[in-house]
């Protein structure tokens, strides 16, 4: 049976009972729960930082607030995700854009070809890539276009990111991605980091910040982009040379494509708007050394049906 590649959520209809049901339908497993859905997206390495394959949900442990839970939905396949490129195009990537745009265009070669992606490219303003008729796409051509801004201006690294997350939430598959090129400067944005924050913390995106920049610049901020992503279960990754850029959009992809997609529904009614700790573990025939990389929890917001 080919990998899975959507999860169908149905029956989203408040105080209905919890179920769970898996079918066959042209060759895709397919699912239909109820509300309250916690989906989660974790990246499983080794005690030499490889990616952790072959895991069954039995391997993990899951904990909300301390408590264990019973994982109810549970993918390790490689499937498509919505993934958005965050692309800085202000004056201090004059000197590295086209190293740039090639590196970009070799991660989208390496994705899993169903991914649906976007692109944002940022200044002293923040603005979709694509044509305003095409929100998502997977076609190399569509996105080498999308990627041909000219950089100038100022940086609003902050409003990129949330027009990227805000974007990201109308893509229709489970699993969510952003990798953002900036050097974590702002110095023209309305929003502020606390907001973006705020806005990564209510998403399931697993992001991918890349630190580029020379040392003399006085913008740079890559404690910005550690934060983004450790509250998201990313990895922010921070190249010596322009020259490995491309190594690193390509291992960025992979990680993507290997991530393993877990859901629950919680133990826990209160709809508060609380944010509630996830701790997710792996272990494997003994092996107590694997890591496990995700985002630190989730919002239980009121008239939520599905966090995502």
């Amino acid at each position: 049976m080919r990998p899975l590649t959507a999860f169908l959520l149905a029956g989203l209809l408040a105080g209905a009972l919890v179920t769970a049901q898996a079918g066959r339908e042209e060759g895709h497993l397919t699912f239909a729960v109820n509300v309250d859905l916690v989906v989660l997206n974790a990246t499983v390495t080794d005690g030499r930082g490889r990616h952790a394959a072959g895991l069954t949900a039995g391997d993990f442990r899951l904990l909300e607030d301390g408590r264990p839970q019973e994982i109810t939905l549970f993918n390790a396949g490689d499937v498509p995700a919505s993934v958005g490129l965050i692309i800085d195009n202000s004056g201090s990537m004059l000197d590295k854009r086209a190293e740039v745009g090639a590196a970009a265009l070799s991660f989208v070669r390496a994705s899993h070809p169903g991914d649906e992606m976007f692109v944002v490219n940022f200044n002293e303003t923040a603005s979709l890539g694509l044509p305003a008729s095409i929100r998502f796409t997977s076609d190399v051509a569509q996105l080498r276009s999308a990627l041909l801004a000219a950089p100038t201006g100022l940086t609003a690294l902050y409003d990129a990111l949330a027009l990227g997350l805000e974007h990201l939430n109308t893509g229709t598959l489970e699993r969510k991605a952003l990798v953002v090129l900036s050097d974590g400067g702002d110095n023209a944005s309305s929003r502020s980091l606390d907001a973006v924050l705020k806005l990564a913390r209510g998403s399931s995106a697993t992001i991918y910040p890349i630190g580029m920049y020379d040392e003399t610049n006085r913008d740079r901020n890559p404690r910005v982009l550690r934060q983004i992503a450790e509250l998201s279960g990313g990895q922010a990754y921070f190249p010596r040379a322009v020259r490995d850029l491309e190594q690193v959009w390509r291992d960025i992809a992979g990680a993507i494509r290997s991530q393993y997609t877990i859901g629950y529904h919680s133990s826990n009614p209160a709809r508060d708007g609380a944010f509630r700790k996830v701790t997710i573990t792996a272990s494997r025939n003994g092996e107590r050394n694997l890591r496990v990389t995700a985002r630190q929890g989730y919002v239980a917001s009121a008239g939520a049906s599905t966090v995502r």
